[in-house]
């Protein structure tokens, strides 16, 4: 095994996006957004979200339209989502595709089933959403969601997403 201190299949600098880099340049919570599928539930990592203060309140957001949460989401209309910790990195990185999930990506934290989707047991804030709308944009799909419900248990330290990385806040 070779250790590299960059990432072994990065595109040399010269070849980078100039809108990913601006995009990554970003500091953005985590969210781990769940819907129930067909047969089983769906979940993805989500770092484009925003919060849309009104009647009903909304959360937008932006999602892989090829995603398994994605069809999820417009199968069922509902999804939860769920703001993780910084204590959840690993099931960020899960739910993400960067992790092994041995069992699958459900069974590597405790789940607590919703009407909405399932929500990590040890969530300290969550909402329940319905789909309202969808649009594409660029390489992404735009869902419009009213929030339907929210719990807000503690406090926990948030996961931040800066360049690729996870760093520590203050």
């Amino acid at each position: 095994m070779t250790i590299h201190h960059s990432h072994p299949f990065a595109d040399p600098p010269s070849a980078r996006d100039a809108v990913r880099a601006f995009r990554g340049r970003l500091a953005s919570g985590v969210t781990l957004w769940t819907a129930m599928g067909e047969r089983r539930p769906a979940g993805l990592t989500v770092s484009s979200v925003l919060v849309a203060h009104g009647t009903p309140p909304r959360l937008l957001a932006l999602l892989d339209p090829l995603a398994d949460l994605t069809e999820a989401l417009l199968a069922s209309g509902r999804a939860a989502v769920t703001i993780l910790g910084r204590d959840q990195l690993r099931l960020s990185e899960i739910f993400a595709g960067e992790a092994p999930a041995p069992g699958g990506a459900f069974r590597q934290a405790v789940f607590t089933d919703t009407e909405w989707g399932p929500v990590p047991s040890e969530a300290s804030a969550w909402a329940g959403v319905r789909l309202e709308g969808t649009a594409s944009v660029g390489f992404s799909e735009l869902v419009t969601c009213a929030i339907e419900h929210v719990a807000v248990t503690g406090e926990a330290e948030p996961l931040v997403h800066y360049r690729g990385r996870y760093p520590r806040l203050g």
